[in-house]
């Protein structure tokens, strides 16, 4: 038996079917990390302790490897998600339903990937991996519709349902479109609403290019995009519940992004109640409204043209 190298990494997730950038040097050092493993570990000590990405990216200095903080994102999105994906790794086992944005998000090497792990290098390797490889596309379906459970349904205001990933500010956003907008963008179409897991859960970029808005990155969109086409007004509205509200930098900056916008523009924070509200009072941008969910037939409104209420 040969001990762990990022080499024999490689060639483990080859065997399992990743192709060239999902076997990469990255990918498998990710792997050995998720594994606890050190140069020269026997495979057979592998365990899957869930963990974080911060000290998943911090074992990897075992390996000679010492990623900036900046480079989280990439391992995130293009090693871990493609491990989650193909069932390789599972994510929040602990609790499936946990926030995306959770400091306590975690990642495990799933129980029967981690009986092929513990294999590699015996003779019996390939037989471990064969059987695997066999029953994998169930254990996917099975994890996909444990999360799937856990998942907000979102009533748009014209009636289609759409679903958010479980808690964080996605909590705050459902009361948005099912308790703002019917009290104060009565008869608005939602163009864009966003999702702390994929970044957004619908997107109508055709209706907001004709609008002359242009976006080349999601995640500068405001949280929640209202067309309001009797007044011919665009609300723009940020959830407030784990990100911060429509402040002075916020507010320029949604007025950069929105230029082009022949609408008029009017901004929104969010609050899931007034006690969260009262922290960030002080910083709110003039011209903008306050809108809490445990209060929801009132705003309060911070001067400006545009006044949304009450209907």
């Amino acid at each position: 038996m040969t001990g762990a190298t990022v080499a024999e990494a490689r060639a483990l997730l080859e065997s399992l079917g990743f192709d060239a950038e999902r076997s990469n040097e990255r990918s498998a050092i990710v792997l050995l990390s998720l594994l606890g493993l050190r140069p020269g570990d026997d495979w057979a000590s592998s365990t899957n302790e869930a963990q974080g990405v911060t000290p998943i990216m911090e074992h990897a200095r075992h390996w000679g490897v010492h990623w900036a903080p900046n480079t989280r994102e990439t391992v995130r999105r293009f090693t871990l998600h493609q491990f989650v994906a193909a069932g390789l790794v599972e994510y929040n086992h602990d609790r499936p339903d946990r926030p995306v944005n959770s400091p306590r998000a975690n990642y495990r090497i799933s129980p029967p990937a981690l009986a092929v792990v513990q294999a590699w290098g015996d003779d019996d390797a390939q037989d471990w991996i064969d059987e695997y490889l066999i029953e994998q596309p169930g254990q996917v379906e099975s994890y996909r519709v444990a999360r799937e459970l856990h998942r907000i349904p979102v009533k748009l205001p014209d009636g289609e349902m759409v679903s958010l990933s479980p808690g964080g500010q996605n909590v705050l956003l459902r009361a948005m479109v099912e308790e703002f907008c019917p009290r104060f963008t009565p008869g608005g179409v939602v163009i864009y609403l966003g999702d702390a897991d994929s970044k957004l859960a619908l997107f109508d970029e055709e209706r907001l290019s004709a609008l002359g808005v242009v976006v080349d990155h999601h995640g500068k969109l405001p949280d929640l995009v209202v067309w309001l086409p009797e007044h011919e007004w665009l609300v723009l509205a940020e959830a407030a519940s784990s990100h911060g509200p429509v402040d002075a930098k916020r507010h320029a900056e949604l007025k950069t992004l929105f230029a082009g916008s022949s609408a008029g523009l009017v901004f929104v924070s969010c609050f899931p109640d007034r006690m969260v509200m009262r922290g960030y009072l002080t910083s709110l941008a003039w011209e903008t409204e306050a809108w809490t969910a445990d209060n929801p037939d009132h705003l309060i409104h911070f001067n400006g043209e545009r006044f949304l209420g009450p209907y």
